[in-house]
């Protein structure tokens, strides 16, 4: 292992650390939080050969830029972006290396996908709250990136040149996030059935997401109905990618970063295997939801398990093929 600097020449519009979330921490107060879509930062840090619960970088837009002082090798997931190393195109959902005193560039396409991921082979040096690098600004833990980076790293080099074909042929399960509306997936929850004709509103309504949208939920514009009793409903616990309808007229799909239910309705939850395309979605990206029942919502969700535990395998041989044993990092 060797000490590695990434100078950070340019951030995105909020670059943060991240990671997949805090464990165990609810029953404290605390949200999990983590990484809006888990799927894409699985996947960046599994090429790199981290494990997939490792420190990486999260971007919300714009177009950050680092150049480290060693080879690294790096992989860029997420929604669609371009990547460039010393000015050159790379791909993205795949790893890259970056040479020593080389920049690499990742400029956001925000039409298409709300966040990227940047994960570096190696440990990065962040902070941490309960065991997670995962931001919490509600209890002030921002974890903003300096100017300079630090990574404990394992990686020496392929020797494999940016310009050369790809060094990798992986079966990489690569998110994709559709031009139009994206489809979600929803299992019906208790709250429906206080609420007449709210599953057929939904499923045939179109919602739009709004700038009020933020860490702890998307706020959408979209026909709504509410309960017809006053009948006050106790406050509780709710799964990530809860439907909940408030007093105004607007649908929320709660995020990692939820508490409680406030007395509001829970009409559904959205699936497991949906959660990282609204991990993606931001202001003016129109959802349309369908129901599911819970046997394919499990299932979908099997099979993208799946496909993550086929890649980790396949990255593995492929380290090992070129010397390189397990993952590249201590774990």
């Amino acid at each position: 292992m060797r000490t590695v600097g990434l100078d950070i020449v340019r951030t995105g519009w909020v670059t943060t650390f991240q990671d997949l979330g805090r464990r165990d921490t609810e029953q404290r107060g605390v949200p999990t939080g983590g990484a809006a879509d888990q799927h894409s930062a699985a996947v960046a840090n599994i090429l790199v050969g981290n494990p997939r619960d490792a420190t990486l970088i999260e971007n919300l837009g714009g177009e950050p830029a680092f150049v480290p002082d060693a080879d690294v090798l790096v992989a860029v997931t997420g929604g669609p972006c371009r990547v460039t190393v010393g000015g050159a195109p790379a791909d993205s959902w795949s790893p890259v290396v970056v040479p020593a005193g080389t920049e690499i560039r990742v400029r956001a396409d925000m039409d298409l996908g709300a966040r990227n991921y940047i994960a570096v082979s190696g440990v990065l040096a962040a902070k941490t709250l309960l065991g997670s690098a995962a931001p919490d600004p509600r209890m002030g833990f921002t974890q903003t990136l300096e100017t300079r980076v630090l990574l404990e790293s394992g990686f020496r080099g392929f020797g494999h040149s940016h310009f050369a074909p790809p060094l990798f042929r992986l079966p990489v399960p690569v998110l994709r996030c559709p031009k139009g509306p994206w489809a979600i997936d929803v299992v019906e929850s208790y709250g429906a059935r206080s609420i007449p004709g709210v599953r057929e509103l939904i499923a045939r309504s179109p919602y739009t997401v709004t700038t009020r949208s933020n860490h702890v939920g998307l706020r959408l514009d979209g026909p709504v109905l509410h309960p017809d009793t006053e009948t006050e409903i106790m406050s509780h616990g709710v799964p990530i990618g809860a439907l909940q309808i408030p007093h105004a007229d607007e649908l929320i799909v709660l995020g990692r970063y939820r508490s409680l239910t406030a007395g509001y309705p829970i009409v559904g939850v959205a699936s497991r295997a949906s959660l990282p395309l609204l991990g993606q979605a931001g202001p003016g990206r129109e959802l349309r939801f369908r129901w599911v029942d819970r046997e394919t919502s499990v299932r979908r969700y099997a099979e993208q398990e799946r496909a993550l535990r086929v890649l980790e395998r396949a990255t593995a041989e492929a380290f090992g093929a070129l010397g390189f044993a397990g993952h590249l990092i201590s774990h």
